[in-house]
């Protein structure tokens, strides 16, 4: 494939190279509408620092390896994890090229109002910002959600483990952890962007040396060395699960259940394209996070999943509520590693707390890409309080966006109070949400905005209009497979939520658009005037 970025070489970095590149994103932001009102100090670097971070392999594999381990096994995950990385990397491309024409903060409801034009444009503005607000809200909660959950368990461990008397947090300990990570999260990101910046590339380090160094050197070399029993190539490669709880047989459908743990942690990339009002260069350094982002994730994430199967021996046993570490299956095979060589879970307490590590920095990032979007929204006056959220403070942060979108992120979470099963809903909110989000202004690009849209200077030239079809279909194919129910016979306790959530998300953004937001939402609103922009 043929990928062009204009000028892409750049030979002069001096102050007045420097200048030019923020006249030049200035005028640009000037020509979309809007002024400039954050300040523009992230490089290339700090705007993939901030999509990676999100991206983070440690997070879908805390939450959802046992999802991996029960539909399927290793063959769900192993060849898994490629197939959704190459369908997430084609749609990352499609947002690419749509990100490079328009770097705005507004992302994706901003390329929907442009491309459906001015017919369509604000209902498809509408329904893009919301299934995209509402997504990365239920992502910030299920990302903090799954560290609190982490520290439950090291808690547990570190005590001796379940059968050992150790001792199990309530779940109301968990739900305070989880407003406590919130609230130190909220308390970084109100601080200036350079320092967020600076704690970004922090975050992508370290999940960046999680991923390869301590599970591409540590699972894959350590931990065979380490554990007195391992698995063998041949299980690694080829076992495939079909003994599970669920009362499924049907191998398909198994290997598809087993894939949204690959396809959940592929998401949060677009965070880019939100930055990009604080990215210099933005409409090339905006679109080469996103690209940039995934196809990182996707090679450091595969080592990481080869590298702990070797670990895996007992799949029932790791995902028994009765093992030590309570059922989770990540702590489990490291439980069991040290303990079979030393007799103590301290190295499994290190190391999860190491990864928790990668979970904290890709929380704070969440959160970042959650108040800009809100920030954007609000700046078009699409959300309740709107005039409030678009305020930012004296170092040119949108403060009251960054604590709404955290306090929204506890609230999604107190439904676990009542139901893990109904938080689980959570992560399909956060998988197929962001994903149709993902999809329409792709969608519109094809078809709708074929005439008018104008490439910038990421292009993926000719073979953008097949690129553009084949992630459409990818993500209407996955939206309908993680719909289908996980378990059999389907009771309270074992129904998929997931129709019913992203159902009920739908109804309720169509509704609140028919009987109110079509009367006085018009798109995105020019907080510029026509003077201003000519003077720019």
């Amino acid at each position: 494939m043929s990928l062009r970025v204009a000028d892409a070489v750049v030979v002069d970095s001096g102050p007045d190279h420097v200048r030019g590149l923020q006249d030049s994103d200035n005028a640009r932001l000037h020509e979309l509408g809007y002024k400039q009102e954050l300040k523009r100090d992230l490089s290339m670097i700090s705007n993939f620092a901030i999509s990676f971070s999100i991206v983070s392999v440690l997070t879908g594999l805390n939450g959802l390896m046992g999802t991996g381990l029960n539909f399927g096994g290793p063959i769900s995950y192993i060849y898994g994890w490629p197939i959704a990385g190459t369908f997430t990397m084609l749609i990352g491309l499609s947002m690419a090229e749509i990100c490079s024409s328009y770097p705005t903060s507004g992302g994706l409801y901003y390329w929907s109002a442009k491309l459906a034009g001015p017919r369509w444009g604000p209902f498809a503005s509408w329904i893009t910002g919301w299934f995209n607000i509402v997504g990365q809200w239920a992502l910030t909660t299920s990302i903090d959600f799954s560290l609190a959950q982490l520290v439950q368990v090291m808690i547990l461990l570190s005590t001796g483990g379940l059968n050992g008397g150790g001792y199990m947090i309530s779940k109301y300990v968990v739900m305070a952890l989880h407003g406590v990570f919130l609230l130190i999260h909220a308390i970084l990101n109100s601080l200036p962007i350079s320092m967020l910046s600076f704690l970004g590339q922090i975050g992508a380090a370290c999940n960046f040396f999680v991923k390869l160094t301590i599970t591409g050197c540590f699972l894959m070399i350590v931990i065979p060395v380490v554990a007195t029993e391992r698995a063998s190539p041949e299980f690694v490669f080829t076992n495939f699960n079909t003994e599970n709880q669920n009362g499924i047989n049907n191998y398909f459908y198994i290997f598809v259940l087993g894939l949204l743990m690959s396809q959940y942690t592929l998401t949060g990339y677009d965070a880019s394209a939100y930055m990009s009002e604080e990215t210099k260069d933005a409409d090339k350094n905006g679109p080469q996070g996103i690209v940039s982002a995934i196809g990182i994730a996707v090679v450091a994430g595969w080592v990481y999943v080869v590298g702990i199967t070797f670990a895996v021996r007992d799949i029932p046993h790791l995902l028994s509520e009765n093992n030590d570490s309570g059922g989770h299956a990540i702590a489990q095979i490291y439980y069991e590693a040290f303990m079979s060589r030393y007799g103590s879970g301290v190295g499994a307490v290190i190391c999860l707390g190491i990864a928790g590590l990668a979970v904290f920095f890709a929380g704070m990032s969440s959160l970042t890409s959650n108040s800009r979007i809100a920030y954007a929204f609000s700046r078009d006056g699409a959300m309740p309080f709107s005039s409030q959220l678009q305020k930012v403070n004296k170092q040119d942060v949108p403060i009251n966006a960054v604590w709404m979108s955290a306090l929204v992120a506890f609230c999604m979470a107190l439904t676990s109070l009542g139901s893990l099963v109904a938080f689980q809903a959570m992560t399909s909110i956060a998988t197929i949400g962001l994903y149709v989000a993902y999809a329409i202004p792709v969608l519109l690009r094809l078809t709708l905005g074929r005439k008018t849209f104008t490439r910038g200077r990421f292009t993926l030239g000719r073979y953008g209009t097949i690129v553009g079809w084949i992630s459409v279909l990818w993500v209407a194919l996955i939206s309908v497979l993680f719909s289908l129910p996980v378990s059999y016979p389907i009771t309270d306790q074992t129904l998929n939520y997931t129709p019913v959530a992203v159902g009920g998300v739908l109804i309720l953004v169509v509704s609140t658009w028919i009987f109110s937001g079509r009367h006085w939402f018009k798109g995105p609103i020019k907080n510029i005037d026509d003077s201003s922009k000519e003077e720019a």
